[in-house]
């Protein structure tokens, strides 16, 4: 049984494998989205560059737009339009953690994950 201290809980979290992180950069799938694939998709999915995402929490919430970069080993995204000005007045994009973010649009240029959406769960 893995250990419910958060210190454990963060070290395993700091220290997963690369794949373990990804899963980990999951988010809801709209509902919406969900009945267009006939149910057939998860609760929720891993983000990926491309998804067009809905920000529900936070200063930038209600806004939408597509994800221009995963950053796994920090576990954030970043949201094209979303962007914060620092001191010396650059104006850099804001990371976010994927469990603020809805998916409302799925990139489907990639053939193999084509076809993991269009399967049919039994």
């Amino acid at each position: 049984m893995p250990s419910s201290l958060p210190r454990k809980q963060r070290k395993r979290a700091a220290q997963a494998p690369w794949h373990v992180k990804h899963k980990a950069l999951a988010a809801h799938v709209d509902p919406e989205l969900r009945k267009k694939y006939k149910w057939s998709l998860p609760r929720s999915l891993p983000l990926r560059k491309g998804d067009e995402v809905l920000i529900a929490r936070g200063s930038f919430r209600g806004r939408k737009g597509k994800i221009i970069g995963v950053d796994v080993p920090k576990g954030t995204v970043t949201v094209e339009g979303v962007k914060i000005k620092k001191t010396d007045e650059k104006e850099v994009a804001r990371p976010l953690h994927p469990s603020n973010l809805i998916i409302v649009g799925l990139d489907e240029s990639d053939p193999r994950r084509r076809k993991k959406l269009t399967e049919v769960k039994e």
